[in-house]
């Protein structure tokens, strides 16, 4: 059974035992003309501060800089180039103490900018978007490379991969994709099924199968996986 299908498959179940419960988002997300006032009050600067703060390195003044100018989806593909999760990081990571406590404005303004809600603004419109994927494949390298788990670390490396032109084999122990973001990170956060849907959106890349039910030292050795693929 392929990916879509399986999931699929699992919220038919979930939607069976009335498990999909309805909880509101904490922040409601910015629209087009917030985010457009929002982006205009950042100062983009030199050696930002904000850069430095953020776990993933991701280069805020431009992405922000991209939103003001009208270059949405450019500003999406800034953020995913460095965290293919950047939807999730936009509503789990604690920005108020990473990027937005670095923020000049806390000094000059007492308010910072509200870079959380921008990124999200930036990569919920690329992801609404029907089309090709935003990354596209190099020429196919002929290897295939095993990895254990399909949560923030295994489809980052997946997504990585795949781009580079490797074909990648992720095996997973539940039945679901997506690990914390799917089953550690409050409700309130990631509402609409959002960790499911950005599994989707990393597999569109192609050359990546998730192999579910399948766990290291029970279902799979070490040994098997060191002879049949290229790299673990």
């Amino acid at each position: 059974m392929n990916h879509k299908n399986h999931r699929a498959a699992h919220n038919k179940i979930l939607a069976d035992q009335g498990a999909n419960s309805f909880f509101d988002e904490l922040h409601s997300p910015l629209n087009k003309a917030m985010a457009l006032k929002e982006a205009d009050h950042c100062l983009y600067c030199y050696d930002a501060p904000c850069i430095q703060a953020c776990p993933t390195s991701i280069d805020i003044p431009t992405f922000i800089h991209q939103i003001k100018t009208g270059n949405v989806m450019g500003a999406a593909h800034t953020i995913l180039n460095e965290n293919i999760m950047g939807g999730t990081c936009a509503r789990a990571c604690p920005t108020e103490v990473l990027c937005e406590q670095a923020c000049v404005l806390n000094d000059d303004a007492g308010k910072p900018v509200e870079i959380g809600l921008l990124q999200r603004f930036a990569t919920d419109h690329l992801m609404a978007k029907a089309g090709p994927h935003p990354f596209r494949r190099a020429a196919q390298t002929g290897r295939t490379i095993a990895v254990i788990g399909a949560g923030p670390a295994g489809l980052s490396f997946a997504h990585r991969a795949a781009v580079l032109g490797h074909d990648i084999h992720i095996y997973e122990a539940r039945d679901k994709a997506g690990g914390l973001n799917e089953y550690g990170l409050a409700a309130y956060k990631m509402v609409d099924d959002f960790a499911a849907r950005e599994v989707d959106f990393i597999l569109d890349i192609g050359g990546i199968e998730i192999f579910y039910g399948t766990s290291l030292g029970q279902d799979l050795s070490l040994n098997d996986l060191q002879e049949k693929y290229a790299a673990i």
